[in-house]
């Protein structure tokens, strides 16, 4: 994958798949640590211990149609290749919790991308699931939380063309305010 946005819709979708009502995706750029640090939190079913164990192989999958699963490991290989590291943990009847942390300034660490178009995807794709976007640059943060904007709307789905434009716009110009005009 070229950016990292598309690794975590890969792994929201897999939250999304495996039951999830709730996914929060927490973006953390700290100049002073040198890290970029992607957390995905999920309340879907969990995994087996033993499943666990082998989800970061690339031949294990949930999947009947294939029997490769990307998602995982390619996340983790571009955490690691870009000096950082990677964990999950899950428990079956709690939910799993993904974190990739990357070298900011390393050189092979892939750019974040698109968390706008990314967000935007998921919730326009998943309406009866949650989401809540964090994303912070060293002091400076925001958040995006469906829940709230499904109890400020009442009746309008989020997946009407405005709201969707609405979030896409929302995300893209805090993230730009926050990040002072750079690319992260």
């Amino acid at each position: 994958m070229k950016e990292i946005s598309l690794n975590i819709l890969d792994i929201a979708e897999n939250s999304t798949k495996a039951g999830a009502s709730l996914v929060t995706i927490d973006v953390a750029a700290d100049t002073a640590a040198d890290t970029l640090t992607v957390v995905i939190d999920d309340d879907g079913c969990g995994m087996e211990e033993e499943f666990l164990k082998r989800v970061q192989d690339p031949f294990t999958t949930t999947r009947t149609t294939r029997p490769v699963g990307l998602g995982i490991p390619l996340f983790k290989e571009a955490a690691e290749t870009a000096g950082g590291r990677f964990e999950i943990r899950s428990q079956v009847g709690v939910g799993t919790t993904v974190t990739a942390v990357f070298g900011l300034e390393n050189i092979d660490r892939m750019p974040l991308g698109d968390m706008a178009s990314t967000m935007t995807t998921l919730i326009q794709c998943h309406e009866n699931c949650d989401f809540v976007f964090n994303y912070k640059l060293d002091e400076n943060e925001f958040v995006l939380d469906t829940r709230q904007l499904k109890e400020i709307l009442g009746d309008v789905p989020l997946t009407s063309a405005e709201i969707v434009l609405w979030i896409r716009d929302f995300i893209s110009d805090n993230m730009r305010i926050i990040n002072g005009g750079r690319s992260i």
